[in-house]
């Protein structure tokens, strides 16, 4: 819902900004390399590079987490409850401020104090440590001429007056699900960023997930203690699945006297952290809590990029190196590798852009069938009699309603409350064996599946500094009093799971890339495209005026392509 997003400036935008002295910019925290033109990934300190002025990255602070945000931005499921956490403005022009709920809005009068950054020896040569509090960004950084202003989200970064004192800040920091690289770099960069920017002293890790909380011991943590620990895959607190109980959670939230609540995971982790944020708003305490959203599949709705993803795409490079190699090395040989992906193929389409080596990519987002003219079958032997080898890579969620038609299949589910899925490696190892055998045609396959390999190896030196990015974004916004989800997002604002768009040109360009047909009916490209619409309607609350109502609108109306 409401967010801080931080966007490039223009040119003249940049240049003004450094005439009043908005230096953030000069900061050395990179950003990624944005699209022509996004939970790129630039801390809410700085800003990005002037070269890329009409850059489609940028920071977001979302309110609370994103399973909400899919329910609060569908009008019809606001709900009583929720809508008291909705913060809507307007102003001319057809502005909207789209707001992030605050400490404030139930503790009107907790006190403030100055910033410490305003002291601390890194910042003595920026031109300005804060944010104004009135700094706002567009949603959308394309724009016709005749465009109303839109939604806006208040501007991340360190605001000149906190809501905690460094003493009494009391930190916790808790993994949950499962592994991903760069969880250890993130608790690394949210330990020394407390110390050595915010002079906190007190810090504490809870082990193994939301069920620490209540039955184990609270693990200190000091710049020392983790000084060494992102070199490791896996994280040093360990994690687990399930075991979110919320009352007894904020029970010993409020027990320990914990006042600053740094979660990381995925959807159910964050889904937790949301009613987390709710008990301890219903309560009264003063409590910020801040997620740091987690998942290897990068299929994390509002944000672009999560951690761990460049590590594991790279990573998968050396499976498909490998399964190349068996490929080319055998008659008619077939590499055939499952990379991760439940229900978004961003790993098997990265990986596959990046090697240049597959033949075919198979992901959940686009259906394909197995028998008959222009099936998948048919097409692996067109491959082999011209190629006389081929890869496939193919993300664990695709063709699941294939393998249901053949197999029985049971609902089952693991403790986050996933559906547990059949390995389609394995079953599209055995079609494939058995349509060449009853072809009559030799053939070798060679079947790769390097998932827990890529899940516990540690981040690369690309996701190394995005975490460092997320880490301090996390605490400037927890230090200021907010609630809220941290990530890299696009200009494009989904209020859906984030899935790999197949009416999009990334897709085109890997279609292009490995000459494989779409396996796609005029139905399918149909449905797509208005899913793909329908994923890009802006957030509208349940109750706006005539003009918010036209802001969102047009927003929805022209959000549907943000890449070039």
């Amino acid at each position: 819902m409401a967010s801080h997003i931080i966007l490039p400036p223009d040119d003249a935008d940049g240049e003004r900004r450094r005439e009043d002295g908005e230096g953030e910019e000069e900061e050395h925290e990179e950003v990624e390399e944005a699209r022509g033109g996004g939970g790129g990934a630039a801390p809410p300190e700085q800003a990005a590079k002037a070269a890329l002025p009409f850059s489609a990255m940028c920071v977001r602070i979302s309110r609370d987490s994103y399973p909400n945000l899919r329910a609060l931005r569908d009008a019809s499921s606001v709900s009583v409850a929720d809508a008291a956490y909705v913060k809507i403005s307007e102003g001319d022009f057809g502005y909207v401020l789209d707001d992030v709920p605050h400490l404030t809005d139930y503790l009107p009068d907790i006190p403030t104090y100055p910033n410490p950054l305003q002291d601390h020896p890194a910042y003595s040569t920026v031109k300005q440590y804060f944010v104004n509090e009135d700094d706002t960004v567009p949603q959308k950084v394309v724009v016709q001429k005749n465009s109303r202003r839109g939604v806006h989200f208040r501007r991340a970064g360190p605001r000149q007056r906190v809501y905690f004192d460094t003493d009494e800040v009391k930190a916790c920091i808790v993994t949950c699900g499962g592994l991903c690289p760069g969880l250890n770099t993130v608790i690394r960069e949210l330990v020394c960023g407390l110390s050595h920017m915010y002079n906190v002293s007190k810090i504490f890790g809870i082990q193994n997930g939301y069920k620490g909380f209540y039955s184990s011991n609270y693990l200190p943590l000091t710049p020392n203690s983790v000084n060494d620990i992102h070199k490791k895959g896996g994280t040093v607190l360990g994690t687990s699945r399930g075991g979110h109980d919320t009352k007894k959670i904020v029970d010993n939230i409020q027990d320990r006297g914990i006042n600053q609540v740094y979660i990381i995971g995925g959807d159910g982790t964050q889904k937790g952290a949301y009613e987390i944020f709710k008990e301890i708003r219903k309560r009264g305490l003063k409590v910020s809590v801040a997620g740091v959203p987690k998942t290897i599949d990068n299929d994390i709705a509002i944000i672009d990029k999560s951690f761990g993803f460049d590590t594991a795409v790279e990573e998968a490079q050396r499976a498909i190196d490998s399964a190349h190699v068996e490929a080319c090395s055998a008659e008619n040989g077939i590499g055939l590798v499952k990379l991760m992906g439940r229900y978004s193929g961003f790993i098997a389409m990265y990986a596959t852009l990046a090697s240049r080596d597959v033949d075919c990519c198979l992901i959940p987002e686009s259906p394909f069938y197995m028998d008959g003219e222009g099936g998948l079958l048919q097409y692996i032997e067109r491959r082999l009699k011209e190629n006389k080898h081929m890869v496939i890579v193919v993300a664990e969620g695709a063709g699941q309603d294939l393998i249901a038609k053949s197999i029985a299949t049971s609902d089952q589910q693991d403790a986050s409350g996933n559906k547990l899925l059949l390995d389609i490696g394995l079953w599209l190892t055995h079609k494939i064996k058995d349509y060449f055998k009853s072809k009559k045609m030799e053939m070798t396959i060679k079947y790769i599946d390097p998932t827990y390999m890529i899940r516990a190896i540690p981040s690369n030196a690309s996701d190394n500094v995005y975490c460092t990015l997320l880490a301090h974004s996390a605490i400037h916004g927890a230090m200021a009093g907010y609630s809220f989800t941290v990530g890299m997002v696009n200009v494009r604002v989904t209020s859906t799971r984030n899935k790999v768009r197949i009416t999009d040109r990334m897709w085109a360009r890997l279609l292009s890339s490995t000459n494989q047909p779409s396996f796609l009916s005029q139905k399918d490209i149909d449905e797509a495209s208005e899913a793909d619409r329908l994923a890009n309607r802006p957030p509208l609350p349940t109750v706006t005026s005539h003009r918010v109502a036209e802001s969102f609108e047009q927003s929805a109306s022209t959000s549907s392509n943000g890449e070039i």
